[in-house]
């Protein structure tokens, strides 16, 4: 990451705390009546091949002993009605204000990803990861609502890996590798721009 790219984060991560704090102790809580605790989902991920961190989250689904994988249609009934419309609104992301401060996200860049799939395509992430993972990114503005559709069909977890493994994790990497040929401080401004008017695109829906 590059001394601006840095600069640009602290600067707007520092701003967007100050300014969002009375939304987020809203929502926090807004959850702890409708939803009860956690609060927040903590998972690990990935910013580099051998260099794990805690991702922060709203939780958005009920809690089960174990949770592996990325999220697909075998994971739609945990979703409650509060998750189901922060997600959408993409509110859940909120504390990754905190990994962004931390170092661990940039707001542009790559979607962190878990360690399980770092490990069944070393080569690709090990390309991929050379940037800092992102809050958004190419990746997700153009191929986010397709991933969605394409794992939403899915039954089972083997199902939704399988489709995941075999089909997203190429094409997002695809995506990742051309921002990362592409990056400087206009693009990034530009995918957060098109990130916040995907935003209320949905809202008009």
């Amino acid at each position: 990451m590059t001394w601006r790219k840095r600069i640009f984060d602290l600067f707007f991560a520092s701003l967007l705390v100050i300014i969002l704090a009375p939304v987020l102790i809203g929502l926090i809580i807004y959850l702890l009546v409708k939803e009860g605790r956690p609060l927040f989902y903590v998972a690990e991920r990935m910013k580099g091949p051998d260099t794990p961190f805690n991702l922060w989250k709203l939780r958005t689904m009920n809690v089960v002993a174990e949770d592996t994988g990325v999220s697909g249609g075998d994971k739609s009934s945990r979703v409650t009605r509060t998750g189901a419309w922060l997600r959408r609104k993409r509110l859940d992301e909120f504390p990754q204000l905190w990994n962004i401060l931390r170092g661990d996200l940039s707001f542009v860049g790559p979607r962190p990803p878990l360690r399980q799939y770092v490990e069944q395509f070393p080569e690709l992430y090990s390309e991929v990861l050379k940037s800092r993972p992102g809050v958004t990114g190419l990746a997700t503005i153009v191929y986010h609502k397709h991933e969605e559709a394409l794992l939403s069909r899915c039954a089972t977890s083997q199902e939704t890996d399988d489709i995941y493994s075999r089909i997203c994790v190429p094409r997002k990497a695809r995506l990742d590798l051309i921002y990362q040929r592409n990056q400087n401080t206009c693009y990034d401004f530009d995918l957060v721009f098109q990130t916040i008017g995907n935003l209320f695109t949905r809202d008009r829906r």
